[in-house]
């Protein structure tokens, strides 16, 4: 078996598929069938933009004992062989008759019992890339095997992040706030938001992230409407606050943070938001813990912000953050997920200045036994005035 792989040593994936087989062991399944980008890079380290491509369905077979079998397209086989997987079985792909249903029903065949259970992730912020139609085939082509819900499986393993993985994000957080330090290069009164976007883009790019799989923000007088609309051409302006909000990536990290600016002096409504959503922060950098659920975290948040005086917005305050921009769990009133040490975690306050207008701040932790610690080095406390 190689010692070497992509992004990390073979023993970091080994160390990940031995943790899922001790969770797969505990829920009774005798084989955990992976589909999505994220999963299949955690367990082999195939790193590809070719995932931008729904044309083909990929599959990682990790079995109760020994090692993941890779059941892919003929075209990603010699990037496969770069990793440390090497029970590697393809077909030529796309195929309208079989897309690899065959080869995966065989090869699932013969790690499973005829009673076994193939456990598949089911639930929140999973998906199933392969066709519904296909799969109903693969059900039916292993009966009386019977597939069960493995969500809990791949979440509870993925969500402890090793010091490797920690390290990946906090670099890729040093590529943002690089080029977050370089937005009075590319913004100013006049300058059209949708080129404010293209250029900080190209700014991440230059810092040394891989690609920029997500790019936010907004920008309006005090505050902006919303953050997740494209970019219009409108020119920044005397008052307007700007925040960019960035999911750049290094290696298969994501970072997911933002800052924002104010365009011209600042508005003492703007000035006096910013700061509370910083102290928000503060106080929930200070207060969280393992063992807390990331409900707790939403109250901690909610409660400061209205404590430093301002008027706490809806939706969730903060996510999982790794492999994918936004993780598990949601800090929302209703997520019961407990809390643990190696979480990585983004605290995502926000707050409204008047109906429309809304101010948000983001930063991205590691949590530890003692506490938070920062991965995205700290917004400054008063609101950068770009003039």
């Amino acid at each position: 078996m190689p010692d070497t792989s992509l992004i990390f040593p073979a023993s970091e994936y080994q160390a990940r598929v031995r943790a899922l087989q001790d969770a797969m062991g505990h829920a009774g399944h005798d084989a955990l069938l992976l589909t999505s980008p994220a999963d299949v890079f955690y367990v082999t380290g195939f790193l590809t933009r070719f995932w931008e491509s729904p044309a083909r369905p990929w599959f990682i077979v990790v079995p109760a004992t020994g090692v993941p079998v890779a059941v892919i397209p003929a075209i990603g086989a010699e990037l496969m062989q770069r990793t440390w997987v090497t029970q590697i079985r393809t077909w030529d792909a796309p195929d309208p008759v079989d897309d690899g249903v065959g080869l995966l029903r065989d090869t699932l065949a013969t790690l499973v019992p005829e009673h076994g259970s193939v456990g598949l992730p089911m639930g929140l912020e999973t998906h199933l890339r392969m066709p519904l139609a296909d799969y109903e085939r693969l059900h039916d082509g292993l009966a009386p095997r019977r597939f069960a819900d493995a969500t809990e499986v791949v979440q509870r393993v993925r969500e402890i992040k090793s010091e490797a993985e920690v390290d990946k994000i906090r670099s890729t957080c040093a590529i943002a706030v690089r080029a977050f330090d370089r937005v009075p290069e590319i913004a100013g009164a006049g300058r059209p938001l949708d080129a404010v976007f293209r250029d900080f883009q190209a700014l991440l790019l230059s810092e040394g992230a891989d690609w920029v799989s997500y790019l936010a923000g907004g920008a309006g007088p005090e505050g902006y409407g919303d953050v997740i609309s494209p970019a219009p051409a409108r020119a920044l302006t005397q008052g307007d606050v700007l925040m960019l909000d960035t999911g750049a990536v290094r290696e298969g990290y994501f970072c997911d943070f933002d800052r924002n600016y104010a365009i011209g002096p600042a508005s003492d409504l703007a000035r006096r938001t910013h700061a509370a959503l910083w102290s928000a922060t503060e106080d929930c950098l200070r207060a969280l813990r393992p063992g807390m659920l990331a409900r707790d975290a939403h109250h901690i948040l909610t409660e400061a912000l209205v404590r430093h005086g301002a008027t706490p917005g809806g939706g969730r305050l903060g996510h999982g953050l790794g492999l994918t921009l936004t993780e598990w769990p949601s800090f929302t009133p209703k997520d019961n997920t407990p809390l643990r040490a190696g979480m990585v975690l983004t605290l995502e306050p926000g707050a409204i200045l008047r109906p429309g207008c809304i101010m948000v701040h983001e930063e991205n932790i590691v949590l530890r036994e003692s506490g938070a610690e920062l991965l995205s080095p700290r917004a400054p406390a008063e609101l950068p005035e770009i003039t």
